[in-house]
């Protein structure tokens, strides 16, 4: 346990911290997994309406530092290739 007051604090920034990462990280996941479903299901319309969140999500989670810039930028692409591969 921490003894000082600034080792108290930092204690509960982190949690803090750690509960808004983990929110926003299962966010992304979630409607990751949404997307793949939707693609595997062969729904090109549903996908295209859910791929603003899905950018949105995984811009988030890069600015947040949860994931990289590069593997943002890596998912939005697959993603994207999958949905034009529909049509």
């Amino acid at each position: 346990m921490p003894i000082t007051q600034s080792a108290k604090k930092a204690l509960k920034q982190s949690k803090k911290k750690w509960v808004f990462n983990l929110r926003r990280s299962k966010k992304m996941k979630s409607i990751m997994k949404q997307a793949q479903e939707l693609i595997k299901d062969k729904k090109k319309e549903e996908v295209i309406k859910i791929l603003p969140e899905a950018y949105k999500a995984i811009d988030k989670a890069s600015k947040r530092g949860l994931i990289k810039k590069n593997t943002a930028s890596r998912k939005k692409s697959r993603l994207t290739k999958a949905v034009q591969k529909l049509s």
